[in-house]
């Protein structure tokens, strides 16, 4: 359903945005529970947006780091071993 998606993605980007603003890393799990109170559907998609948002950023980090040590000159930093992700 296209309704559930955007608008659970334009609330997973403003919550991610006012975890930075406040310095709050469990926002969205508290903005999780409130959304499953109401509708279990709308709070998994959220929740997986959130994800998507903070493993982009990550992944993103990563790269920057990466090339700047290339172009520096300096050591790229290690990918995890082994991870447990999906």
């Amino acid at each position: 359903m296209p309704i559930l998606q955007d608008l659970t993605e334009q609330l997973a980007k403003d919550v991610v945005d006012a975890m930075d603003e406040l310095g709050d890393d469990k926002l969205h799990d508290r903005v999780g529970k409130v959304l499953l109170d109401a509708s279990p559907t709308t709070q998994e998609a959220f929740m997986t947006a959130v994800r998507v948002i903070l493993a982009e950023r990550k992944g993103r980090k990563f790269l920057e780091q990466t090339l700047r040590a290339k172009r520096e000159g300096g050591t790229a930093p290690q990918a995890p071993r082994d991870s447990a992700g999906h």
